[in-house]
Order: structure tokens, then sequence, then C-alpha cells
């Protein structure tokens, strides 16, 4: 059996006491990518900052290709794994083409110097992005959602075997939404992002982790996981599943004005796809 990207087992995080992320257990089959869900505060991101070694597990392991990651030099850990996060941070007086030849660091020694071969695999990493264009802009004049793939860019020429996605989508308009999510689907290696568009999670993701109040509450495929029934009891929405035309995984419609609580709805609700009384 192939080892796993990632395996994290008995995942714990607190602080001062206080439980952020409990009893967390997954697997990451090599060349997958896992999409990982659930509402505001449900900990995607404290778990990602775990995985990438921001904060300090209270408890449990992770595996990287059957490796512990506690013991990784940060050299070493930078070459196999890229991190793109939420927010895009500031990078003054740098253009998006040095923002992108930053992915080359981990792999480059002391005295190494650039290669013609570096600049191509930057120029095909802004390409696959779409900013062969805004190679010589400064990175603070891009718009959001540009320096968002700028990022993303980085991450590529970084050559990661993980690459770690905290709201990928952040900024972006539905074009670019949907083009980097295929985009980091088709570089082949394992992904674990937190998205918080579902059908998008649906779409595009082999697996799905949904968190809620810092523990799984179901992993599986996206049909799997996205029931009518889960929807509503760990996001407090109506809705109803269907199979999407194209691709055959979930899709999710909402409905507006219902109100479900932990699971049941609300007195005086109606079921998903039926109208309160008085409704046309």
């Amino acid at each position: 059996m192939p080892t796993a990207a990632l395996n994290v087992t008995q995942l714990s995080w607190e602080i001062e006491g206080k439980s952020i992320l409990a009893d967390i257990d997954f697997a990451l089959p090599t060349g997958q990518m896992l999409g990982l869900i659930g509402p505001n505060g449900a900990g995607k991101s404290s778990l990602l900052r775990c995985i990438y070694r921001f904060v300090r597990l209270t408890q449990g392991q992770i595996l990287l290709f059957g490796e512990d990651i506690a013991p990784l030099s940060p050299k070493a850990f930078a070459c196999k794994v890229a991190v793109v996060q939420q927010d895009t941070p500031h990078y003054f007086d740098m253009t998006t083409e040095q923002i992108v030849a930053m992915g080359l660091t981990p792999h480059k020694g002391m005295f190494d110097g650039h290669t013609r071969s570096d600049s191509q695999r930057i120029a095909n990493a802004l390409e696959k992005v779409g900013l062969t264009a805004k190679v010589h802009q400064q990175y603070e004049c891009l718009s959001g959602g540009e320096k968002q793939r700028a990022l993303i860019a980085r991450a590529i020429v970084q050559q990661p075997q993980l690459l770690i996605l905290d709201e990928p989508t952040n900024h972006l308009d539905v074009r670019y939404q949907i083009q980097i999510l295929e985009l980091v689907k088709s570089l082949g290696i394992s992904v674990i992002a937190s998205i918080h568009d579902l059908n998008l999670a649906s779409a595009l993701c082999d697996s799905l982790l949904l968190l809620d109040q810092g523990r799984v509450s179901a992993i599986g495929t996206p049909s799997e996981v996205l029931t009518e029934a889960r929807i509503a009891q760990v996001f407090g929405v109506c809705a109803q599943v269907s199979r999407h035309p194209q691709h055959h995984n979930p899709l999710i419609s909402y409905f507006y004005g219902y109100h479900p609580i932990n699971g049941p709805l609300a007195e005086g609700a109606a079921p998903a796809g039926k109208p309160m009384k008085g409704e046309a």
C-alpha cells in the first residue's frame, strides 16, 4: 500500500487550557486534493497552521510521506511543503517576478546564482496563473486577486510535494476561483485546501474533511460528506442536494428564510424545498 502524503493522528491543540482542535485523525492519499470545509470558527485555519508548523501541537503526530514533520529543519520542510496563506502579506519594493522567484529559495545554496532554468520556471508559473503581463509590476500595486495568484505562482515555483492552501479563492472572481483550483488540481501533487464555497469544494476535491467546533464531523467523498442533514446541522442552513449535470458530485441549492438549529428546523419553518405558509 503506497505511503500517504499526510497522516494526522490524534491531533489536539489548546491555548491556555482552551481546546481549539481535538482528536483530529485523517490521511491524505498521495496525489489527491483534500478540501477542508466547515463554518467560521470550526478550526480550519488552525488545523492548517498545525500542519505547516506555525503552531506546536498539544498532542498528536503529523507524518509527511511517512516522516514525522516535527524534527525537520525549516529548509527541509520548505523543500517538501509550500503554503499559501489566507491573508496576502505585504512585500514593498518587490515586483511580481521577484515575489514568485522567492519560491526558488528552499532549493538554493548560499552561493547559488539565478539560472536560465530558474527564469523559465518563474515565467511558466506566471503564465499558469495569468500574470505574465504583470511580471514587472510592483506587487503592492496588484489587486487582491492578483496578489493571491502571484503567491500561488510562487508556490508552484517551489515545486512542493504537498501544497497547503488557506482559502485560496479569497478575493478572486468566479472565473479565477474555478481556474485556480483547476490549476492546483492539475499539478498532480498532494493538496489540502480550506474552501468556503461548498459547491467549489464538491466539484474539484477528491475528498472532504468537515470540521465543526474543532472536531471532525465527517470525512469522505463529496457525496458522503455533503448531505442535506449534515449541511443543516453543521452550517445551520436549509439546502437541497442534487447531482451536478457535469461532474455528478453534489450540487447544493440553498433556501432562504429558513432557520434550522442544530439539525431540526426551527418552529414555523418548512423542510427544505417546501414553502412556509403564505409563500408562493
